[in-house]
This record gives C-alpha cells, structure tokens and sequence, in this order.
C-alpha cells in the first residue's frame, strides 16, 4: 500500500516524491528513465569539464574556457534538465545517494532502490565511455592527457584541485550530499514544497554545491557519478573512489532520517 498522501487518482508522479501510482510508468520505464537521466548529468557536465573547462589555456583562445563556475553551471542545467525531462517518469533522482535518501525519509520504497542504483551507474558510465570516444578522435593525444589527468574524478590530497585531504573529502562530501539531499526533500514534499520548481531549485542547489567543493574533491555528492569517472581515471582514481561511493552515501542517507526526525515525525 502507498504511503503517498496524494489520491490515488493522481497519475503523474511528482519529481523526487514519493512511489508513482498503479497507472504511472512501468518499473521498466522508470528504470531506462533513470539511466538516461544520469546519462544526461554525466554526458553533460563532465563534457564540459574536460572539454570546455580550461579550453585554450595559455593562448589567446583561454577566454573561451569556461573555468569552475561554467562546469558547476553545466551540473546543474543538465540535471535541471533531466528532472523535467524523466521526472515525471521516473522521480528523477539520477543519484543513488538521492535514491537512499529518500528511501530513509521513507518517500521511496526500499524494494525498488537496488534497480534505480544499477540503472544510474550504467546510465552514468555510457556517458564517459561515449566522452572517450570523442577523445579518440581528438587532437594529438588529448585522450591520453586527460586520463593522465584523472578524467574529471574525484579525488584528495595530491589529486584535490585545492590539495586537501582525505578528512576534508569525508566532511565535505557528507554535508555537501546531506544539504542537497534535504533540499530535495523539502521542494517535493507533497503539502509543503512547490514540484513544478522542484527542477530549478534542485539544479541551483547543485550549481552552488560544486561551487563551492570543486576545489576540495572535484565534488562527488554522487556516486554514479564518481564511477563513471573513474573508469577511465587511472589507478589512483579507483584507488581514492571508496570514498565518492560510502561518503555520499552516508550524507543522503543522514539527510533521510535528519528530515523526519525535524519535519515530517509522525503525529507532527
């Protein structure tokens, strides 16, 4: 039985909420939702990571790089643009630390959160692998200083933009993942939150997530993601990327239980 308060005659699942009804999407849409969803966010933004980021440094063609906030921007507007897209189908988490979050604030079921998890990862490592096959036809041997250069992964100590350490990388990406996750929570919920700018908001809130922790880990606060990169990272990403995986987790989840511990107790 659905714990969703909305009246069952309701067929079009709200972004992020709660189970979609009987008459929504099959499991089977939601999950191929999912996988093009984080696609998109993978394809998207490290795309602009690797390509755009410092394009032309040291020439006269640098101006056209667009540096850190033009890699948080394309974060963003890509998973904007896949919550509006897929939402509707899937709930749009594109995230398996959103996906366990939400399943600790009890806003999705448990049983279903081991497909949407494999859904995200491989939707998330087609799109690095598609971004290697650009890079094989790209100029000289971009490809291989790319991967030298750990493929956009998440990293710490010598592979932290800012060289900081593996302390800073746990609490970064726990509170990092945890804010993001509770501002999911609150712009869905069903009597409280506003759904059809549930898109936006969550996608500024991810544009001024890696604003600010580009420089301390690369900024994960997503596993698939941090996956996806670290296929083709090297060595040193696979070695580091435990903590892209649990560390995210363990903030998605925390933000699961904070949220109906302060807002949604039962009987409140």
């Amino acid at each position: 039985m659905s714990n969703d308060p909305r009246p069952e005659s309701s067929a079009t699942p709200t972004p992020l909420d709660h189970t979609p009804p009987p008459s929504a999407p099959s499991y089977t849409a939601r999950l191929t939702a999912e996988a093009l969803g984080t696609f998109l966010l993978v394809f998207g933004s490290l795309g602009a990571a690797l390509f755009a980021a410092g394009f032309g440094a040291g020439t006269e063609d640098g101006i056209f790089a667009v540096g850190f906030l033009g890699v948080a921007l394309a974060f963003g507007l890509t998973l904007m643009a896949g919550i509006y897209a897929w939402g509707p189908i899937s709930g749009g988490h594109f995230n398996p630390a959103v996906t366990l979050g939400l399943a600790a604030a009890g806003r999705f079921p448990w049983r279903d959160t081991g497909g949407y998890l494999i859904a995200q990862i491989v939707g998330g490592a087609v799109g690095t692998t598609l971004l290697v096959l650009i890079g094989l036809f790209g100029p000289g041997n971009w490809l291989q200083q790319a991967q030298a250069g750990g493929f956009a992964s998440n990293g710490f100590g010598e592979h932290s933009p800012g060289g900081f350490g593996l302390g800073a990388a746990i609490v970064a990406e726990i509170l990092f993942t945890a804010i993001f996750v509770l501002v999911i929570l609150g712009v869905t919920h069903s009597k409280r939150g506003t759904p059809a700018m549930a898109g936006l908001v969550i996608g500024l809130t991810l544009t001024f997530i890696h604003l600010a922790s580009i420089p301390i880990t690369n900024t994960s606060v997503n596993p698939a993601r941090s996956i996806a990169a670290a296929i083709y990272g090297g060595p040193d990403a696979l070695i580091q990327l435990w903590v892209f995986i649990v560390f995210p987790i363990v903030g998605g989840l925390l933000a699961g239980l904070i949220n109906n511990a302060l807002f949604d107790r039962k009987g409140s």
